[in-house]
């Protein structure tokens, strides 16, 4: 009897899913969910060897902690002002290659390599560029501009930006170019025939049908948003100047000191703020395709 439920339960395809799903989903337990748990819970404890419980002491010590504060105002400044950047660009440059333009294959591969190329290895073409004797000083000077110290002021925050959008920008061009394409020419053509300039086509035809894209791109956007950390440590290190100073790098901070309460406590304070980021885009989104229905 036993047997056959089982025998039953293989042959259906929620069965076959968990199946193929069990290896992802253990992985992802072992390495992340569990760890983060275990993160979690040492956030509350003095330390990770017969700790005591010492509540939201941790959680006090950063808030009042101007390293967090900047850290944490300098990485929400640089989501705040990238994603969009990255969105227009995107929208704009998956636009552009979706028309009959020339170069338009080379251009799609251009945009491509960013994803495939390992930063490691491109992030000293962008020490060259921005340093003090780099590429972009020579032709400034040679144009009679003063030089700048890109990577030891304010101008630094505007460096990584670019590096983000350089980075990124090539996956979201792929994403809105197969909303695009799922877009039928029907419905422009029909909105031409009805005297429909561009601007209104894209804003009821385009940003409509691209909802769900954009919604996707929008949270992936940030999620990578948070993590430039990797690129910001490879060009200034881990002492960045104060404007490029991220959380990444208190948490690395941290870690290099062994503070690993303060560590996990301000790994969780970030995890909440990106899932509070994203479940406000879920209710937004939500409440937008009530909208349109």
């Amino acid at each position: 009897m036993v047997k056959r439920k089982i025998i039953k339960w293989i042959r259906k395809d929620s069965a076959a899913a968990w199946i193929f799903l069990a290896p992802s989903g253990i992985g992802f337990a072992l390495f992340y969910l569990i760890p983060f748990a275990m993160g979690l819970f040492y956030s509350f404890m003095d330390s990770t060897v017969n700790g005591e419980f010492v509540g939201l002491d941790h959680y006090r010590e950063l808030i009042a902690s101007n390293s967090f504060r900047k850290a944490s105002s300098n990485t929400f400044y640089f989501s705040a002002v990238s994603v969009p950047l990255i969105l227009a660009l995107s929208l704009g440059l998956a636009m552009l290659l979706n028309k009959n333009i020339y170069l338009r294959k080379w251009l799609r591969t251009a945009y491509v390599l960013p994803l495939v190329v390992p930063v490691a290895s491109i992030i000293l073409i962008w020490q060259i560029l921005f340093d003090w004797n780099g590429s972009l000083n020579a032709w400034l000077s040679g144009f009679g501009f003063e030089r700048v110290d890109w990577m030891k002021t304010d101008a630094a925050r505007n460096v990584i930006i670019i590096v983000y959008l350089w980075k990124n920008v090539g996956y979201n061009v792929i994403l809105f170019l197969a909303g695009l394409q799922q877009i039928p020419k029907d419905y422009y053509e029909t909105a031409q025939v009805e005297g429909a300039g561009r601007l209104r086509q894209f804003s009821s035809i385009t940003l409509v049908y691209l909802t769900s894209t954009m919604f996707f791109v929008v949270i992936m956007s940030i999620l990578n948003s948070f993590k430039v950390f990797r690129e910001t440590y490879l060009i200034a290190g881990d002492y960045p100047h104060d404007s490029i100073y991220m959380m990444q790098h208190f948490m690395n901070n941290m870690f290099t000191s062994l503070d690993i309460q303060k560590l996990t406590a301000a790994a969780t304070l970030m995890v909440g703020c990106i899932l509070l980021i994203v479940m406000g885009l879920f209710a937004l989104e939500r409440r937008y395709r009530q909208f349109m229905e």
